[in-house]
């Protein structure tokens, strides 16, 4: 067996590597200026990398797989191991806690979401469609110029291009789980058999 990149198998996962991150990248939306932002990789090394002008290292792809929620297994093709549990991995979003919950490119994404306490902020507003479920603890949602406290139990769904912002309604943590749409799309209940 050869050592370095004089492997075929090595240089295969290492050759597969930037498109893997490029289509990565172009999935979620993100340009190269954002993600020099999120890792402070250079934009010329990323678009490098991407392009396979740059070889992916350890010190490159870790910054990288944390800002795309991914683990650095997804970035180099490993195999998958049989291992049948689900291993989510937190996002951490300033104070704000995500835990992807689907890894679908495209359409819907869902999140378990905790905010802490009083946890502030201004509305704002973006492209898709959001459906949301309080798991526990009391959520502030402002929509508009309306204010609402939702309580476990409760959902709402939302057009994002209103200005809309989420929060604890008081001293605990809330935790909800979050559908987003980011072409628009809105979540379909059946209410009963056709």
């Amino acid at each position: 067996m050869s050592e370095g990149t004089g492997d075929p198998g090595l240089a295969d996962v290492l050759e597969a590597v930037g498109p893997r991150l490029r289509a990565l990248r172009r999935r979620r939306g993100v340009t190269l200026a954002e993600l020099h932002t999120a890792t402070g990789i250079s934009v010329s090394t990323l678009s490098r990398l991407e392009s396979g002008g740059r070889r992916p290292t350890l010190e490159l792809l870790l910054p990288l797989a944390q800002a795309h929620g991914v683990p650095i297994d997804e970035l180099v093709g490993a195999p998958p191991t049989g291992d049948p549990r689900v291993h989510l991995r937190p996002v951490r979003r300033g104070d704000m806690t995500f835990v992807p919950l689907t890894r679908r490119p495209g359409g819907t994404q869902a999140y378990k979401m905790i905010l802490p306490p009083r946890h502030g902020g201004e509305p704002k507003t973006h492209e898709g469609h959001e459906w949301l479920y309080v798991l526990n603890g009391r959520l502030r949602l402002v929509l508009g110029d309306r204010e609402l406290v939702l309580l476990p139990g409760e959902a709402a769904e939302f057009d994002t291009h209103v200005p809309h912002h989420l929060s604890s309604a008081d001293d605990g943590p809330v935790e909800l789980l979050v559908l987003f749409g980011k072409q628009g799309e809105r979540a379909h209940l059946r209410a009963g058999p056709e």
